[in-house]
């Protein structure tokens, strides 16, 4: 399960990247809060 989370964190850093976005930015187009984009990119939580 860590190798998932691990491969999520990455994969969602590098797209946020790619498409020019801040956590914040990616946050507010998901309507989820900066701080679990946060958590996701350091594989913390997936929900």
């Amino acid at each position: 399960m860590n190798d998932l989370k691990l491969i999520f964190a990455s994969n969602l850093i590098r797209l946020r990247r790619e498409a020019g976005l801040t956590q914040a930015m990616l946050a507010e187009k998901i309507n989820y809060s900066d701080k679990s984009v946060s958590k996701w990119e350091r594989g913390d939580s997936l929900r």
